[in-house]
């Protein structure tokens, strides 16, 4: 009897447990998706667009729920045929998509003063006439931690923040996203900005192994290396790569003697001297010469509008934010880093190393409050739903470095994700890569991405596969008019030849 009575209490709280686990998944929230339609006029013709913005349940791969994961979706409406589709995001790490969504890819753009502050609000939102979606349809992502995604379920903050596993919490989300719209046979492109970049050279190989082949990824102010931003004791590759982009930004300034007017004949110029006289001048460290170091130090001064005294104090090797702080110094200026044709008022004349950033100071306030008015009031997005811009802003916020085609002996002794790229492309010889630099970009500069590209290995006819164009404009070159129209051009000529 005693033996029945503990069976029944066993099977009682088995079948309590049982519910319990079956009530905590059921509360697990879907996901919430607001609907809307857009249109945009591009070369005259106005397209209608079916919308939708909000969240999905992400499942990892044993289609266990793990995020809220953020979205807007721009699919032309009433067309026949599998138009191509681009999934597209913005960096940090880790930052929401608003700015390319209204920066340059959306149906509506924030009109700024560029090169210059833009005034606060009512803001001008116009028809974006630069936008890819006359070719394209569109998926604007923002990983978990912005927008609106977020863990839900067992998993953590930390599952999702890392290089690793923001790939794959990416690469998951692309995969059920296709599925769920009968996608899988589109021509599919990645298109990421700055940290975005980084991501897409790791997410290409990583959907790729899951046999998601690209047709094409598309590379906005490209970074691969992430010990070439750092200026890290020993490594001079980080100096001599960001030299061309000061003496871009000197050239601006008009802080040249004798300049050459033709930007790029005056950049060759300078690559030269970079690869033939400063790189083999660092390498030898402190047995460089006297009379080679003056040499080289004037130089240096002649291309950067620094004096050759400075660079003799710096021991040949200035940083960026030593750069950003010196050129305008004597007007009480101090210049971008996302963008050095930006200038804002130097905050401490005597500071080694800037304060803030002209361009982020003057772009920002536009950018998120235009935003925030488009996403709730023409979205539909819920207005009681918080949309963040910037996982920086959360509690605890940490980015996990560790990338496991970096690891070696088990150390890591640096981050990058060139060596995937490079393998995508040497096992799918169909891939094409567009890179778009700024000249005038302090954050992700245009010779440390050639530097990458040249060290990858590759066979000539292969290496025809990676296409650079440049901008006179910095890190969002969108920004610029006549830069926004040559980035159209580009991104349509790059989605045509590679969608047939």
């Amino acid at each position: 009897m005693k033996r029945n009575v503990l069976t029944i209490v066993i099977l009682l709280f088995t079948a309590f447990a049982f519910c319990q686990d079956q009530t905590k998944k059921e509360k697990l929230p879907e996901g919430e998706i607001f609907e809307s339609t857009q249109t945009v006029t591009i070369e005259g013709q106005t397209i209608t667009l079916d919308t939708e913005t909000g969240t999905v349940q992400l499942r990892d791969e044993n289609d266990q729920p793990i995020a809220l994961f953020g979205f807007t979706y721009y699919k032309r409406s009433n067309t026949q045929g599998n138009r191509p589709i681009v999934f597209a995001f913005n960096g940090g790490p880790l930052s929401a998509s608003f700015w390319l969504h209204l920066g340059a890819l959306g149906p509506k753009r924030i009109a700024i003063n560029d090169p210059t502050y833009t005034k606060p609000a009512p803001y001008d939102l116009v028809n974006n006439e630069i936008s890819i979606l006359d070719k394209a349809d569109l998926v604007m992502i923002d990983p978990v931690g912005v927008g609106f995604s977020r863990p839900i379920g067992e998993a953590k903050w930390e599952d999702f923040w890392g290089v690793d596993q923001d790939m794959r919490s990416i690469g998951l989300f692309i995969e059920q996203f296709l599925i769920r719209e009968g996608r899988m046979n589109s021509a599919k492109y990645l298109l990421g900005e700055s940290y975005g970049t980084f991501r897409n050279a790791g997410l290409v190989k990583h959907l790729q192994d899951k046999g998601i082949a690209m047709n094409g990824v598309i590379m906005v102010s490209a970074v691969f290396e992430i010990q070439h931003l750092l200026f890290g004791p020993g490594d001079d590759v980080a100096y001599v790569i960001h030299f061309p982009t000061y003496a871009a930004t000197a050239w601006y300034h008009d802080k040249i003697n004798n300049k050459n007017e033709d930007l790029e004949m005056f950049l060759e110029e300078v690559r030269n001297f970079t690869e033939d006289e400063y790189a083999p001048a660092l390498l030898k460290g402190d047995q460089l010469g006297s009379d080679a170091k003056l040499h080289i130090a004037q130089k240096l001064a002649d291309y950067s509008g620094l004096n050759q005294d400075f660079w003799l104090k710096a021991d040949l090797r200035v940083t960026n934010s030593e750069f950003f702080q010196e050129l305008l110094r004597e007007e009480g200026m101090t210049v971008g880093r996302l963008d050095s044709r930006f200038i804002g008022i130097n905050e401490d004349l005597l500071a080694q190393t800037a304060f803030t950033d002209p361009q982020s100071d003057a772009i920002s306030p536009p950018y998120i409050a235009a935003f925030k008015d488009y996403l709730y009031n023409d979205l539909n997005a819920r207005k009681d739903l918080t949309y963040t811009t910037t996982a920086g802003s959360r509690d605890n916020f940490k980015w996990d470095w560790k990338h496991a085609g970096n690891i070696s002996w088990n150390m890591q002794t640096a981050t990058s994700t060139l060596p995937d790229m490079t393998s995508a492309m040497k096992q799918n010889p169909n891939l094409k890569i567009l890179i778009l630099n700024g000249y005038y970009d302090l954050a992700t500069v245009f010779y440390g991405v050639e530097h990458s590209i040249n060290h990858m290995g590759l066979e000539p006819e292969l290496k025809e596969n990676i296409i650079m164009k440049y901008y006179k404009a910095g890190h969002m070159m969108y920004t610029h008019e006549p830069s926004m129209r040559k980035w159209k051009e580009d991104i349509d000529a790059f989605i045509e030849q590679t969608s047939e």
